[in-house]
C-alpha cells in the first residue's frame, strides 16, 4: 500500500503569479482547470453514488444529513444548489420547501448533472437544472435565501469568485453552507493519507476503472483550504457570522455564513 508524498505541495492561491494553478499535486494552467476537472467527472459519474458510499463507509449520507438540518429550511423558501452532481442534497431540500419552494439543482459537469436530473425524475421530483459555472452564476442578484456546495467547491478554479457569486445571488439574510473535505484531526493523519492514497485509487480501478481519478480527488482534498483558512475566504467575500462544524475528527467541515 504506497501513501501520501511525504511533502505535499502547499496550499496555493487558486491562480498563481506564472498563470498557473494547482490541479491536484500537479500544475496546469488557470484556463485548463476546468477542462481537466471536467474529465474526472466525466469519468466518474456513472459510479459516483456507489464509490461514496464505499469510499466513506456510507458516512456521506450522515455528513449531508446534517447539512440539511442546519440549513433551517422553511416552506416556500429558494434554495440553490451548487455541484448538486446526483441530487442527494436538492432532493432533500425539495421536500422541506414543498411545493411553495424552489430548489435549484446545478453543475458545471453535464455528465453529473444528467446523472442528478434522472435520478430525481425517477423519484417523481421534476426540479429546475442547470448546467453552469459557479464563477459565472446566471441568475439575479438576491434571488435564494440558501445557497449549498456539497464537496465541489475544492474544485472550482477561482474559489474566491465563486464564493462572491454565492453572496451575489443570496438574499440579505440568506445563508451559503460549503460541506467539505477539510483538515483532519493531527493524531489521524498517518492513517488517513495511508488511506487515501493507498485505499482509495485500488477501490476507484477495482469498482470505476479509473484509479487516477480517485488519486486527484484525494489530492485535491490536501490542496483544499483548511478551516479557518475557508473561514477567512468567506468573509472576505462578504460574508458574516462565518462558523464551521468538524465532522468526524475534520474529516469533513460545513461552513456557513450570512449575507447582510
Amino acid at each position: 500500500m504506497s501513501a501520501a508524498p511525504v511533502d505535499p505541495p502547499p496550499c496555493a492561491p487558486d491562480a498563481r503569479p506564472d498563470g498557473s494553478t494547482h490541479f491536484g499535486y500537479s500544475s496546469v494552467p488557470v484556463e485548463r482547470k476546468a477542462e481537466k476537472v471536467a474529465e474526472v467527472f466525466d469519468s466518474v459519474a456513472s459510479n459516483y453514488d456507489v464509490m461514496n458510499d464505499l469510499m466513506s463507509a456510507g458516512m456521506h449520507r450522515a455528513w449531508k444529513a446534517f447539512t440539511v438540518r442546519h440549513a433551517a429550511l422553511r416552506p416556500g423558501m429558494k434554495v440553490l444548489d451548487i455541484a448538486g452532481g446526483t441530487g442527494d442534497l436538492a432532493r432533500a431540500f425539495a421536500r422541506r420547501v414543498g411545493h411553495e419552494g424552489e430548489v435549484w439543482l446545478t453543475d458545471i459537469n453535464g455528465s453529473m448533472l444528467a446523472v442528478g436530473r434522472d435520478r430525481l425524475l425517477d423519484e417523481g421530483l421534476s426540479l429546475p437544472v442547470a448546467q453552469c459555472d459557479a464563477e459565472h452564476l446566471p441568475f439575479p442578484s438576491g434571488r435564494f435565501d440558501r445557497v449549498t456546495v456539497a464537496f465541489g467547491l475544492r474544485n472550482m478554479t477561482r474559489k474566491e469568485a465563486a464564493l462572491r457569486e454565492m453572496h451575489r445571488v443570496l438574499a440579505p439574510g440568506g445563508r451559503l453552507l460549503v460541506l467539505e473535505f477539510s483538515k483532519v484531526w493531527k493524531p489521524l493523519e498517518p492513517a488517513y493519507d495511508a488511506y487515501s492514497f493507498g485505499v482509495l485509487p485500488r477501490l476507484g480501478r477495482m469498482v470505476a476503472g479509473d484509479a487516477d481519478s480517485y488519486r486527484y480527488l484525494a489530492e485535491s482534498i490536501r490542496m483544499h483550504p483548511d478551516q479557518p483558512t475557508l473561514g477567512a475566504l468567506m468573509e472576505t467575500a462578504g460574508f458574516g457570522r462565518v462558523r464551521w462544524h468538524n465532522l468526524s475528527f475534520g474529516v469533513v467541515a460545513l461552513h456557513e455564513g450570512v449575507k447582510f
